[in-house]
């Protein structure tokens, strides 16, 4: 699977829509790994300069990005609820909630344009968080040359994309920083770790599987390989490099007490995902203790909201400081320095 796609290393850079970006993903792909862009949180032409710009910086291949969740339904009734219950906070801050939350961002599924954009660019990959596209989307990607991944976090999901015939699947353990991605978030989560769902996709599936989750070195990667995993994926191991668009709050925050305690929630966005702990999360959790959140991503647009709030008044604690449990194990350094460290401690292992 690598060969095929011209890596060297069996290292992806995961996506991190709002922290990756072209520098960090062609850094890594010019190092021999897959880098990666996340463009689930952007419009086409944000998406197109995305693109156009790691083009521009690597003649490797590299990975974009895009979220395939079902469509959010407005509540109005259970949104007000929501901003209700983060108003208190906002008034610390001297702000007022927004007066209604919106769709801040489309699925892939309901997004021709960026289906478009895809077919037109003809990225090296495509993968999909949060489900699978219809088989008339995949047909268009594949048609087009384009390798096809996509995230799941348990044998069922991982055989619907092996059933719709795509390249590789990417087994995402509890461990991992970011949202899950789970198809159904109102379905049990068997919550299963990397390793052990990194193994039973191996044995069970017919197709590569990329390890993903709480993996932050070569030892780790390592690992991963030993259990029959093709390449590993790793997203919190590259914030602290210099070339993410972490701020630097969230690169003191990975640092801090909070990078040792992350919480998985989903009263953030409105879909379960792992963050560092801080202010945002704490009131994540006791507003989910009054009420249900919106429907991802409607209920980001609040939290988005109440960040600018407090940022404006110098309080980092309410950012979306997305990470892994391997989060103390980051290290700062150039994305080039730290697949370099990452290839020595695999031959090292």
């Amino acid at each position: 699977m690598l060969e095929k796609i011209g890596m060297t290393l069996p290292i992806i850079q995961a996506p991190m829509a709002g922290v990756s970006t072209p520098a960090l993903a062609a850094a890594v792909s010019n190092a021999g790994g897959l880098g990666s862009i996340g463009i689930g949180a952007s419009d086409v032409a944000g998406a197109r300069k995305m693109i156009d710009e790691t083009f521009a910086r690597t003649d490797r291949p590299f990975n974009v990005n895009v979220f395939v969740h079902g469509p959010a339904v407005q509540n109005l009734e259970r949104e007000a609820a929501w901003i209700a219950a983060l108003k208190p906070a906002f008034a610390e801050f001297g702000a007022a909630p927004p007066a209604g939350l919106r769709v801040i961002y489309k699925s892939f599924t309901d997004d021709p344009e960026m289906l478009s954009l895809l077919v037109e660019k003809k990225p090296a990959v495509v993968s999909f968080h949060f489900g699978l596209p219809p088989a008339e989307t995949l047909a268009a990607l594949k048609d087009a040359g384009i390798r096809l991944f996509a995230t799941a976090t348990n044998l069922a999901e991982a055989e619907a994309v092996e059933a719709a015939g795509l390249d590789a699947v990417i087994a995402q353990g509890i461990e991992a920083g970011g949202h899950r991605g789970v198809f159904d978030p109102l379905a049990p989560d068997v919550g299963l770790g990397t390793f052990a769902l990194t193994r039973l996709l191996v044995r069970k599936t017919g197709i590569p599987v990329i390890a993903a989750g709480g993996i932050m070195d070569g030892a780790g990667i390592a690992a991963a390989r030993d259990l029959g995993a093709s390449a590993a994926q790793l997203g919190t191991a590259f914030i602290a490099c210099p070339e993410t668009a972490a701020d630097d709050a969230y690169r003191a925050a990975l640092k801090g007490p909070g990078a040792l305690h992350t919480r998985l929630t989903a009263a953030i966005s409105g879909r379960p995902a792992r963050a560092l702990a801080n202010r945002f999360t704490e009131l994540a959790e006791a507003a989910l203790r009054e009420t249900t959140p919106p429907d991802y991503p409607i209920a980001y647009d609040a939290g988005k909201a109440l960040h600018a709030a407090a940022k404006a008044c110098g309080e980092s604690g309410y950012g979306a400081q997305w990470a892994g449990q391997g989060a103390p194990l980051a290290r700062a350094m150039p994305a080039a320095e730290l697949m370099a460290t990452l290839a020595r401690e695999m031959r090292l292992r």
